[in-house]
């Protein structure tokens, strides 16, 4: 019955189109075309982001006034997750299907060997890098990355491997999606010790309805066991008809997972499309509406939906309009910045469809956790960022999502 209603709204053209449609300069394994999207879309704006320049850079914010921007590695190819390994080394996704290294400072040449195969055509590719919360015991290294399926689609899965201090060994996967044509996936470790990992949906209108669908993992937010096995108290575990694994449902296309230092809940943040960009807070076995509701707008304009609200469906806790390409984000929770404690910080590619507008919002909330301000950063460099990371040293580092990318770190200007 979801089903069909979802494919109704898409037959009277809710168009629901993919929010991170990339330049093709900026993407040469081949963007999504646009030519299904609607009538009246508009051409894409080919805009390249400036060299960025080896810095570093000082700047002002609202609140800690004097910041200094350092370029720590540069030479990165469309980068997309970082993870901070003891003794100082840093781990680095890029999108083709690299793991690379930067070991005291210095970016290595070669990437890390161990990464399974990865299907890396269009916004699909290698995603995100987590340890895992004993790694000093013992060394599992959890990656999220696109596998081929037998028609060429590709499908998130979640493999694990062991860091031998220079390479990955005894890498598997441990969970398979086998969902086709699924986005942007990360992955968190909560309080409870479990993993949650986002699988998004497909962009396009003919597969709207997938983030409904509970037999389809697309869209959807899942919760794990670390050996990738599904608790026996997840919501739907024992629920006919439903995934095992889902924790929630209704999700377009989940860019980052952050545990709030408070309240121990898991955050996500939500592409929309021209519009409609989300900040969730997880709660098991909800539904958060995709595309059934949605403060977004198509790329021609109209609403993807006549309602954002209905009960029955959870309401974002933030949301952009117009759409920021909101991705990365974290808690801030050290001593470095003291005007930022308790803020979170989220990357976004571009605004209202604009390139070089890319930043990295700051958001302070009160002590119940709602939105007081919020503070865009990093605009100066017209870069788009992708993640954003407070590394052990109590310091923010982001990751500009470019072709030519950077992982630049954020320190106090003192």
């Amino acid at each position: 019955m979801l089903r069909e209603a979802v494919a109704t709204l898409v037959a009277i053209g809710v168009g629901l189109v993919g929010a991170e449609v990339e330049s093709p300069k900026l993407e040469p394994d081949g963007a999504p075309s646009r030519a299904t999207d609607g009538t009246g879309v508009p051409s894409q704006i080919e805009w390249l982001a400036p060299k960025l320049g080896s810095g570093p850079f000082h700047l002002e914010t609202a609140q800690e006034r004097h910041i200094r921007v350092v370029v720590v590695a540069d030479g990165l190819a469309q980068p997309w997750s970082v993870a901070f390994l003891p003794y100082g080394d840093i781990l680095v996704t890029e999108r083709a299907g690299r793991l690379r290294l930067i070991r005291q400072g210095v970016l290595e040449s070669e990437p890390v060997g161990g990464v399974p195969a990865v299907q890396a055509t269009g916004l699909q590719g290698l995603m995100d890098v987590v340890l895992h919360p004993r790694f000093g015991d013992n060394h599992w290294v959890y990656l999220t990355y696109h596998k081929a399926l037998a028609n060429g689609e590709g499908a998130v899965t979640l493999a694990r491997g062991i860091w031998d201090g220079g390479t990955l060994t005894s890498v598997r996967d441990i969970f398979e999606s086998n969902a086709p044509g699924t986005e942007a996936s990360r992955v968190a470790f909560g309080r409870d010790g479990l993993l949650y990992m986002t699988i998004s949906a497909p962009g396009g209108a003919q597969d709207g309805h997938r983030a409904q669908d509970p037999l389809d993992y697309a869209g959807k937010v899942v919760r794990l066991r670390d050996d990738g096995s599904i608790p026996a108290d997840n919501p739907f575990a024992r629920r006919a008809g439903y995934k095992a694994a889902i924790f929630t449902l209704g999700h377009r296309n989940g860019h980052a997972l952050a545990v709030n230092p408070e309240t121990g809940e898991v955050w996500a943040t939500e592409q929309g499309p021209n519009g409609g960009d989300e900040l969730n807070v997880l709660k098991a076995g909800r539904n958060y509406g995709w595309p059934l509701l949605s403060y977004g707008k198509q790329y021609f304009g109209a609403p993807v939906s006549p309602d954002s609200v209905k009960k029955g469906f959870e309401t974002p806790t933030m949301f952009w309009s117009p759409s920021i390409g909101i991705t990365g984000m974290t808690f801030y929770t050290g001593d470095r910045f003291q005007a930022w404690k308790g803020n979170a910080f989220i990357g976004g590619l571009r605004e209202g469809e604009v390139p070089r507008t890319g930043q990295l919002v700051r958001v302070a909330f009160n002590s119940a956790w709602q939105e007081l301000r919020r503070e865009p950063l990093l605009r100066e460099f017209h870069q788009r960022i992708r993640d954003v990371r407070q590394g052990p040293d109590g310091l923010l580092y982001v990751l500009t999502a470019e072709d030519h990318g950077a992982l630049l770190r954020i320190e106090p200007d003192e």
